[in-house]
């Protein structure tokens, strides 16, 4: 068997790639091996490796039972996404999403790790304003007031804005969108912590200013146009189109389907 570190995915000598990294490493390396069956090894090293998580590899995982997962050799086929025709394998966040990512600078996540994004987030519910949102899926088109929108592909509970069914199906072949609103900090707080405890126990969340669906295909258009960020990457602005690419993406990963 030959292994390729961050090598050429398309190699037809290559049986697995390994990505050492955080989510912006793995999804990278990920984006350039959906569609070729290539399974994909993942050691965690990153702030938040919600990636990782999402699929059972535990954040706290030393280098040798990274290791030790992707020799066991077990595989998983996993839905990927594309964003503006770009790679997605986590989320997409519209709003206060992407201006908390913004916001935590590499010196706070450097010296504060997950806890940056904490911090940023609270300085931001003071500012975050509602925007007008056109969300057209499955050939039907709604108008909604939002304070952030989240389109994930994957995501562990600690990606609250991603849970409004209380869990993301990483495999289904749909992407799950969840519409969050909040007229004060007081009730921002108390949705998010509430969609958290609703991803713990895997149940959907029953609050007014929630709305999630599923869809294959969704577009996004805002008014004003709100920062977007990718797999924790800012790319710009609305409007944005996504679509589920279903079994795209093979991993190693505990508790899988077949053996290499």
């Amino acid at each position: 068997m030959q292994t390729a570190i961050l090598g050429n995915a398309n190699a037809t000598d290559t049986d697995i790639i390994i990505a050492s990294g955080g989510d912006g490493t793995i999804s990278a390396v990920a984006g350039a091996l959906i569609g070729t069956g290539i399974p994909l090894g993942i050691i965690p090293r990153g702030t938040a490796n919600a990636f990782a998580v999402a699929l059972g590899i535990p954040r706290l995982l030393t280098i040798r039972n990274a290791c030790q997962i992707i020799l066991a050799g077990q595989t998983r086929k996993v839905d990927a996404a594309r964003c503006n025709g770009s790679p997605m394998i986590l989320l997409a966040g519209v709003g206060y999403e992407a201006e908390t990512v913004e916001r935590a600078s590499r010196e706070l996540k450097d010296q504060w790790g997950a806890m940056a994004y904490l911090m940023a987030g609270w300085q931001l519910l003071d500012e975050q304003n509602q925007f007008e949102a056109e969300i057209e899926a499955e050939g039907e088109v709604q108008h909604i007031q939002a304070a952030a929108i989240t389109i994930a592909n994957a995501a562990p509970p600690t990606s609250v804005l991603a849970q409004g069914a209380g869990q993301v199906i990483y495999d289904d072949g749909l992407l799950d969108i969840t519409i969050a609103t909040a007229e004060n900090k007081l009730q921002a707080v108390t949705t998010m912590l509430k969609m958290l405890g609703a991803a713990l126990v895997k149940a959907g969340t029953q609050q007014q200013n929630v709305v999630h669906g599923r869809a294959k295909q969704i577009k996004i258009t805002t008014n004003p146009p709100q920062k977007v960020v990718v797999d924790g990457e800012v790319i710009g602005t609305t409007p944005i189109d996504l679509e589920c690419i279903s079994n795209g993406l093979t991993v190693l990963a505990p508790g899988s389907e077949r053996r290499l």
